[in-house]
């Protein structure tokens, strides 16, 4: 299992400003919760099931069974 980037530059840059301007949550999301910081809760959820390939719900992250 391996956790990396888009391998879209822009959309990981694009996804990164907008962290940065909601401070660490979500971009995707509209709740300012603890559940929707970057890595956001759902994604982590995603990550524990061993049988989950593919992108984080903003794609940000992508995660490979590798």
């Amino acid at each position: 299992m391996k956790v990396t980037f888009n391998q879209d530059k822009e959309v990981v840059k694009r996804l990164q400003e907008g962290l940065k301007l909601k401070g660490g949550y979500c971009p995707c999301k509209v709740e300012r919760i603890e559940d929707n910081k970057c890595m956001c809760k759902e994604f982590r959820d995603q990550i524990k099931d061993p049988n989950f390939e593919g992108y984080c719900h903003c794609m940000l992250y992508y995660k490979s069974l590798d």
